[in-house]
Formats: structure tokens, sequence, C-alpha cells
């Protein structure tokens, strides 16, 4: 019954349910036909799982977002590095992978980054001859950095559910976060030898867009400083990113009204109440987990295998990217991180570096189909149709994050290097 029951909850997805009701209907069964769990723990359990102080930290991150996208922040930033490096062949390809770099520094959401940098530079890069589908193409591959570069959502949910430090994650994804930056900029300025620069920009247009955009540049400072020195918590640190987004462009720059403050809150509470739902919904597998004792069942059988921490890492990525091809970021996590990280602690396995190899094959999942959230938000954004998208992101897009994704697996130092500073 229980294989039915998981079977109903797969064939559910597939035919195009919502990711909540899927786990809903499938872990709901189990939970009170199977195994006598009552409805009062199943409420008490779904309830829990939303009202966690870090999980604030989520629909904060995204406001700022919002914010900054509604008060020209994000439009600056993107001014900014053209300024500095769009003279360059493809240079239109560098400033939208270095731009997506530096946005999640603020923003923390993948989908977020995808329609506020996607939205300016896709259409600048159509006018400047390099045609609708790479430029879509690209922005989907290039905003896999926001699960990497911090603060990070899928970071904050992965702390909440293995209480990890979320200072060391965000540390651990950092110099990661950054590798793959360089790699996608290297395959972007190969893929477009062929398209020239824009002007190179005078010294004084350098130091106008740069004054310009002192203020966004100044906020990832102000986030991610706080939260290294301690000086913050996650939390606190999303809610002082928010509030400098909106004095910033409501006070300094004018450029904000009430309306698009409106929204901002408007987008953010849709994309919080899904994400919610889901986590609520994902939680029921908590229960499961817990009554059949199945991660210490796996651990039991793969311990005596003779399995290390760094194939064990292997194979639990290649996990994360096959659940990808069906799932979102978010129900991912949730799958595979309750079942797997007992395991890794058993295996003497640091969360720093699980928590980093995880966060680039759940980002690759995004671009995998038949779900392909990634592609499917950029394609909305430029209009172009999926089928072209996913054609122009594979082969050398998707090649060129497999290999972060080996680099970041090989070498642990990437990873625990930053973390170890901190103490």
């Amino acid at each position: 019954m229980v294989i039915f029951t998981s079977l109903f909850g797969l064939g559910s997805l597939l035919i195009g349910l919502p990711i909540f009701l899927c786990f809903v209907i499938a872990a709901g069964w189990i939970c009170v036909y199977q195994l006598d769990v009552t409805w009062v723990a199943i409420g008490h359990t779904m309830f829990s799982s939303v009202t966690k102080f870090i999980l604030l930290a989520i629909p904060l991150f995204v406001l700022c977002a919002e914010l900054m996208m509604e008060g020209g922040l994000a439009r600056r930033l993107v001014n900014f590095f053209i300024s500095l490096i769009g003279h360059y062949r493809g240079g239109l390809a560098l400033v939208m992978v270095v731009t997506m770099g530096f946005f999640g520094a603020i923003s923390g959401s993948i989908l977020a980054a995808i329609v506020a940098i996607g939205a300016i530079m896709i259409p600048l890069m159509e006018e400047q001859g390099y045609g609708k589908t790479f430029p879509t193409a690209l922005c989907c591959a290039s905003a896999g950095l926001d699960s990497l570069i911090p603060p990070s959502n899928i970071g904050i949910i992965f702390c909440s559910i293995t209480g990890a430090s979320v200072r060391r994650v965000f540390a651990a994804s950092m110099i990661p976060g950054i590798v793959q930056m360089i790699l996608l900029v290297i395959a972007a300025r190969y893929l477009c030898r062929g398209i020239p620069g824009s002007p190179r920009a005078s010294w004084k247009e350098r130091w106008l867009a740069t004054r310009h955009a002192s203020t966004a540049l100044i906020l990832p400072v102000i986030i991610l400083g706080g939260i290294y020195t301690g000086i913050f918590t996650a939390t606190e640190a999303a809610a002082v990113g928010c509030a400098c987004a909106l004095f910033f462009s409501l006070v300094i720059h004018r450029s904000l009204t009430w309306a698009g403050i409106w929204r901002a809150m408007m987008r953010t509470t849709v994309f919080t109440g899904v994400i919610f739902a889901i986590i609520s919904a994902a939680s029921l597998l908590s229960i499961i987990l817990v009554y059949t004792n199945i991660p210490h069942n796996i651990a039991d059988f793969i311990m005596p295998l003779g399995v290390g921490g760094t194939s064990f890492l292997l194979m639990s990525a290649i996990v994360c990217l096959i659940l990808g091809v069906f799932l979102e970021a978010v129900p991912n996590m949730y799958i595979t991180a309750p079942i797997m990280y007992p395991i890794a602690i058993a295996l003497g396995l640091p969360l720093i570096r699980l928590y980093v190899v995880w966060a680039i094959a759940i980002g690759i999942g995004l671009l995998t189909p038949p779900v392909a959230v990634g592609a499917y938000t950029a394609s909305t954004v430029s209009g172009e149709p999926v089928a072209n998208v996913m054609r122009s992101l594979y082969p050398w897009l998707f090649i060129t994050l497999i290999i972060s994704l080996i680099i970041c697996w090989l070498i642990p130092v990437l990873s625990t290097w930053l973390p170890g500073l901190l103490g």
C-alpha cells in the first residue's frame, strides 16, 4: 500500500497537480492510514514547520530583491557592469553572468533573479545582436549562482532542516559560487566571441555609473558583512537589507513609488505562499521518516559497504539531479536533506560540503526537463519558446555547470577554507 501511494503521488506530479497537493495526498495518506498518526500530530507538524524564525529570512530576502527591481537598483547594477566590461567581445553576456552573481548576494532567490535581471538584460542583448534565445538560456543558466552565492533561500531551508550554522553554510558556498561564475564567464565569452562589444565607456561615464550604483553595490557588504561578523543573524540581515533597499530607492533616489512598493509586496506574498505551502506539505515526510526510521536503516546498510564520504557526496548529488527532473528546488531539498544528512554525519562528511554540492546539483535540476522551472521562468520573461531555450542550454552551458559540480565535489577546500577562517 505504501508503494502504491508513493506511485500515486508521483503520478499526480506528472499530470500537473501542484507539488504541495502531491505531498499532502501521498504522505498524508501514509501517515493517517498506514502509520496511524493522529490528525492533531499532523496539523502540529505542518504548522511548526513554517513557524521557524530562520524561515522569516526567505520572504524578507525576496522582498529586498523586489524592492530593488521596482526602485531601479537592479538597472543601476546592470549599467555599472556594462560600463566596466560591456566593451569586450560578448561583453553583454559577461555582464549578464556577473550581474546575476552580484544580485544573488542580495536576493537569495533564483527565480527572482531571472525576473529582475532577465527583464533588463534579455531585451538589451537582443538589440545588440545576441538574438533572444541565447540570452534567455544564459539567464536561467547563470541564475543558478543564486543558489550558491549567499544569501540563498535554499541555504536557509537546508539549515532549518539540518540545524547547520547559517553563517558557516553561507561562507562555504561563497568561493564555489565565484568558481561557477568564472566558468560561466569563460563559456559565455567563448560562445559570444564573434559578437562585438558595446562602445567603451569613458572614465567619466564609469565614475557616474559607479556613483549611481553605489547604493546597490553597498547592499551585499551590509548583508554579508553583518552575517559573517556576527552582527546580524540571517533573518536580521534580510530585514536590514529590506530597510536599506527601501530607503535607498524611496528617499535617496526617489525612484520607488507607493504603487511599486505594493507590487513588490504582492509578488513577495505570492512567492512566499507557494514556498511555505510546499514546506508545510513536505513536513509530512519528516513524520514518515521518524516512524519508519528510514535514514538510520539506509546508514546501517551503507556503512558496512565501505562507502566513503566523497563517494556518498557524489551519489547524493546524482539523486538531487534526478529529482530535479521532476521537482523544484524547495521540495527537492525537503526530500533529500532529511534522508541524506544523518548518513553524511555518520560518514564524517561536513554538512557545509554536503550543502555546496547539493546547491549546485539542485540549481542544475532547475534546467532539466520536463519541469525545468528556471527555463520556463526565463522563457516567460523573454517570450521565447521554452524548446528553443532548452536547445541553447545544451550542451555547452549545461556542461559548464556540470564541470563546476565536479570541481566542487573533488576539491573540498573550496567549501571548507572560508568557514575555517570564521572559526
